[in-house]
C-alpha cells in the first residue's frame, strides 16, 4: 500500500525530531527511507509545507518523493488535490492527523493513520541496519588438525 505523508503534521509527532529544526525533513525522510525498505519498496510520497518553495536539498530516493508547498494553505490543497485523483483509493494510506485532510480521506475511502500512531510504528518498526561485525575469535589448530589440512594441500591436483 503505497503512503502519502503529511510531511510537518508527522514530524511534529516523532520523538527526536523538531520543527525548528533547519533539517527536519531530510531526518523525517531518512526514517520514511528505512521504514520503506523494511516494506519491501513502499512507495511513499510526502507533502511538506512551510518550506522552502523549490527545496535546494534533493530529498527523492529510495522510494520516497517529497513535495515542498509555499505555504501551509498550500500543502492541505495539495494533499487534497492528491487524494481527490487517486485512482484506486481503497490501496492508498494517508498519514496525518488535520481532520479537514482525513475527512476528504474518509470522503474518498482511503485508509487513515494519525500521525502520533504512524511515528510510533517508524519509532518500533523493524529498522535495518548493517549487522555488527561478529568479533574474531584466535582459534588454535591442534597438531594433528594441521597435519590433516596440510595433507589436504598436498593432495590437490594442481
Amino acid at each position: 500500500m503505497p503512503l502519502l505523508v503529511d510531511g510537518h503534521n508527522l514530524i511534529g509527532q516523532v520523538p527526536g525530531l523538531s520543527l525548528a529544526d533547519a533539517d527536519d525533513e531530510a531526518q523525517l525522510v531518512l526514517l520514511l527511507r528505512r521504514y520503506s525498505t523494511a516494506k519491501r519498496g513502499r512507495q511513499v510520497i510526502v507533502v511538506f509545507d512551510r518550506g522552502v518553495y523549490g527545496h535546494p536539498q534533493q530529498l527523492n530516493g529510495y522510494g520516497i518523493t517529497c513535495y515542498f508547498a509555499r505555504s501551509p494553505q498550500d500543502a492541505d490543497a495539495e494533499l487534497i488535490k492528491r487524494l481527490r485523483a487517486i485512482q484506486r483509493p481503497r490501496e492508498w494510506t494517508l498519514v496525518t492527523s488535520d481532520q479537514a485532510i482525513v475527512r476528504v480521506a474518509a470522503e474518498r475511502g482511503v485508509r487513515v493513520i494519525g500521525a502520533h500512531e504512524f511515528a510510533r510504528q517508524l519509532q518500533a518498526g523493524p529498522i535495518r541496519t548493517a549487522a555488527a561485525p561478529e568479533e574474531k575469535r584466535d582459534v588454535r589448530l591442534s597438531d594433528v588438525e594441521v597435519e590433516e589440512w596440510l595433507e589436504f594441500f598436498r593432495k590437490r591436483p594442481k
